[in-house]
């Protein structure tokens, strides 16, 4: 389904978006779609869009991917989020043979020893477990932003994930990181307590450092590799800018 199809005066373009609410920008999306799917990692933008999800479109499925490595903070807020907005955080794990041939052939640390290695670790906590999250959706909302690193600068509202055959939504992609705390303050949303110790964004913990000054928000991440533009694969896939619809 594409962007104008399903309901009179859909907006079609970046600056239609750009006019409209969180909340606004969620009804839109899910309302066009059947099968919604947010993928959070708990972090401050995905707890931003937990919250507003919870108000404006309670019924889309929340999935978390819990690696087996996540920090300990992490891990204690899916429950307490659940709690405090009455919602239910689908968990998706590893495969247990997957991982178990992981190790045997990298080690449990492998990652830092090689791009292949890391990029195997993810592959085996991360985009498998999502591919089995995101299976039968239309629909999967992510917390990406343009200013949370150079290689998301351009991020687009809505994309089209043509790998995954669904489209992909970024309600926050204009946001910076002032409006994601101020939003979290106005609405009392419970952040990660990682945030006020210098992790701007937080994966896994073996992979999770804080960030310098000056340093962009997820240079904390995969650090001892070279590549600015590393990501773990989730956001990488064949994506193409959907038609928009003449205005």
């Amino acid at each position: 389904m594409q962007i104008g199809q399903a309901t009179t005066g859909v907006p079609a373009s970046e600056a239609d978006y750009g006019a409209l609410s969180l909340e606004e920008r969620l009804t839109l999306l899910v309302e066009t779609h059947d099968n919604a799917v947010f993928t959070t990692s708990l972090g401050m933008e995905d707890q931003v869009l937990t919250h507003a999800l919870s108000r404006a479109a309670p019924e889309v499925r929340i999935v978390t991917l819990e690696t087996g490595r996540l920090f300990e903070e992490t891990v204690r807020l899916i429950e307490r989020t659940e709690a405090l907005f009455g919602v239910s955080i689908e968990r998706f794990r590893p495969e247990e043979k997957r991982l178990g041939d992981y190790v045997a052939r990298f080690g449990l640390n492998g990652f830092y020893e090689s791009v292949e290695a890391r990029h195997a670790c993810c592959g085996v906590r991360k985009l498998e477990p999502l591919a089995r999250a995101l299976a039968g959706a239309d629909l999967w909302i992510t917390g990406l932003r343009r200013g949370q690193s150079s290689n998301r600068a351009d991020v687009p509202f809505v994309v089209r994930d043509g790998d995954r055959g669904l489209l992909k939504a970024n309600p926050l992609a204009d946001w910076d990181i002032e409006a994601v705390r101020a939003y979290a303050d106005q609405h009392d949303v419970p952040l990660n307590p990682l945030h006020a110790q210098g992790f701007p964004s937080i994966g896994c913990e073996p992979c999770t450092r804080a960030v310098k000054p000056g340093e962009d928000e997820r240079a904390g991440r995969w650090w001892w590799e070279n590549d600015a533009k590393r990501e773990c694969g989730l956001h990488v896939a064949g994506q193409e800018t959907p038609p928009q619809t003449a205005q």
